[in-house]
């Protein structure tokens, strides 16, 4: 199951990074052979995937941040989480 649990702390696994793309003028995540431009929001949940965060505090820390409805937030932070596990740029510990 990719859904994410409230208590599992995602992180990047070896070989994945968020990275600052000079000519781009914004950040992208780096994978193997990938470079994945990313939006305001993705750039915003990856900055707070620290491997030691769980997913409710990463979602507690956005809805304070942007002053948003929890439920959107964390829907949001979800499907765009859970893709980038499916696609083998994230993991958790449970």
């Amino acid at each position: 199951m990719l859904r994410i649990q409230p208590d599992e702390c995602p992180y990047l696994p070896r070989g994945v990074r968020l990275h600052d793309d000079v000519v781009r003028g914004n950040k992208v995540l780096l994978a193997p052979e990938k470079a994945i431009e990313l939006d305001g929001i993705g750039v915003a949940i990856l900055s707070r995937v620290t491997g030691k965060a769980t997913f409710a505090a990463i979602v507690d820390d956005l809805v304070e941040t942007f002053d948003a409805p929890r439920d959107q937030i964390e829907q949001d932070v979800q499907s765009f989480l859970s893709r980038l596990r499916g696609r083998m740029y994230l993991r958790v510990i449970s």
